[in-house]
């Protein structure tokens, strides 16, 4: 069974043509917890001077919706039409108020202190107006969230990151997030290992790194 992305832009009366009302019957894959952890992730190199932005546009924020949280086409794009009237600068600008949010609060996990209040605040806001995961269907083998009706905005269309953040600040999951180790990287992660000794984003790319410095400061 594949997913129904059908989907019909509605204008209730009396709202400006820029805040539509967006009727859905499409199916959302049900998020790994890791998806906000990835979310919070994309902004590379954190250490470095400059760091690398990965949403410079809504085209980028609205295409890793689509690839990476399995975003509807026609939800991305009724909240594209939504960002045109409420200014794609500013709703780019919440979404990165977002992410630095999240960022910030799986940090303070991983170095085990208090989570700031303003960070609370700002997802608690956010998760008041997600797209509420009224149920849960059979799709390829996994499982999928129908959504609710309701208005094409900033949060239902990062809703897939703030159920994956909520799941994973409610579970047992969190105690294992840690920061990678690099100091020029500073990307977050799980550590699902079995001694949870794992320091590094990837043994591929940071782990490597590190290694070859202690060879190469070890042949000196």
């Amino acid at each position: 069974m594949g997913l129904s992305t059908g989907m019909v832009v509605r204008y209730d009366p009396g709202m400006s043509d820029t805040q539509p009302s967006v009727t859905m019957d499409c199916l959302i894959p049900a998020p790994p917890e890791t998806l906000s952890i990835d979310f919070a992730n994309t902004l590379y190199w954190r250490g470095s001077d400059p760091p690398t932005e990965t949403f410079g546009t809504m085209d980028d924020l609205l295409a890793w919706c689509r690839e990476q949280a399995s975003v509807p086409a026609g939800l991305a794009e009724a909240c594209r039409a939504y960002g045109e009237g409420e200014g794609e600068p500013a709703m780019l600008a919440h979404a990165l108020a977002l992410r630095e949010a999240l960022y910030r609060l799986f940090l303070a996990q991983a170095e085990q202190r208090e989570p700031q209040a303003d960070d609370l605040a700002l997802l608690g806001g956010f998760l008041a107006e997600a797209a509420p995961r009224v149920a849960l269907a059979r799709i390829d083998g996994g499982y999928a969230w129908r959504i609710g009706e309701g208005r094409a905005t900033l949060a239902r269309l990062l809703s897939p990151v703030l159920w994956s953040a909520i799941d994973l600040v409610g579970g047992a999951r969190l105690a294992k997030v840690k920061r990678c180790a690099n100091d020029a990287c500073q990307w977050l992660f799980i550590d699902d290992s079995k001694n949870g000794s794992r320091r590094w984003c990837s043994m591929s790319s940071c782990g490597n790194r590190a290694k070859a410095y202690r060879h190469y400061h070890k042949a000196d």
